[in-house]
């Protein structure tokens, strides 16, 4: 399944200049009107060429305005809508598979967005932690506890609070010898963002996990592993996107996990030995 157009030009669009980041910005900015306008609509609307329309799809991975066009249409929805692409008249395997196919999108896109630099200076900022620390709120600490519960199983030493009031507070006892993984669907979260000033104020290592590479959080990290999600609109926590960050905490704990090697290995059986003598 092809990542939708909106995107793919929201994940490339800090690479984007000139003409190419005006035509990107009108279809962000028009995104509920855009998916109807032809190439030669679209160029009148954006005071460029045709032929720079169609340089700019291409730029961006389609191979025509066509598919482009269809990729709009494909993730568009009524303002009303909260479950996406799902149709009144969709039985139960077609929603199945919509929300499979969902899940899978954002995978793809996921890890097509983040390159190894990434991994591995997100891998070796962990491993020589001193503590690191899990933050997010609402959905977003499902994401932070997953994190913290993985990490348990290395010789990191990992923290994780629900409660925003106690996160503040492992915010103001972090130090420059820590990282903070801070997750963020919208990268909005006023709390979020309290909590991100304060780990910053104390010259904490920020990753942020966000699906949006122009948010506030984003720019406040030291280093940014985006989620991919369609939404083109913020109306509720992603299901999609959550997949996706996921996905990012379990491939920076294998990441960790592998080049720690034995220590990883000792402490995860001795949890298992443990956790054995609590099962029949």
């Amino acid at each position: 399944m092809q990542q939708s157009g909106f995107a793919r030009i929201k994940s490339l669009r800090d690479q984007l200049s000139g003409s190419d980041k005006k035509i990107a910005d009108y279809i962000l900015d028009h995104a509920n009107s855009v998916q109807g306008l032809t190439i030669k609509g679209l160029a009148d609307a954006v005071n460029v060429s045709t032929a720079t329309i169609s340089r700019f799809v291409k730029r961006i991975g389609f191979s025509s305005f066509r598919e482009f066009s269809l990729s709009l249409t494909a993730v568009m929805q009524p303002d009303n809508a909260f479950f996406g692409e799902i149709e009144n008249n969709d039985d139960t395997n077609a929603i199945v598979n919509k929300v499979f196919k969902g899940g899978e999108n954002a995978l793809s896109s996921t890890f097509n967005l983040i390159p190894t630099e990434s991994w591995d200076t997100a891998c070796a900022w962990i491993i020589n932690a001193r503590k690191l620390g899990f933050f997010g709120i609402g959905g977003s600490s499902i994401v932070a506890l997953d994190g913290y519960h993985k990490f348990l199983r290395t010789p990191i030493d990992a923290e994780q609070h629900p409660d925003y009031d106690v996160q503040l507070m492992q915010a103001v006892r972090m130090r420059d010898t820590d990282v903070a993984i801070v997750v963020s669907h919208s990268g909005r979260n006023l709390d979020t963002l309290k909590i991100t000033r304060q780990l910053k104020a104390n010259n904490v290592k920020v990753i942020a996990i966000t699906a949006y590479v122009n948010s506030t959080l984003a720019k406040l990290a030291d280093l940014v592993l985006p989620s991919s999600a369609e939404e083109i609109n913020i109306r509720s926590e992603s299901m999609s996107s959550l997949l996706a960050q996921l996905a990012i905490i379990d491939s920076l704990f294998t990441l960790v996990g592998v080049h720690l090697g034995p220590d990883t290995l000792e402490i995860v059986d001795s949890i298992r030995q443990a956790i054995d003598h609590t099962r029949e």
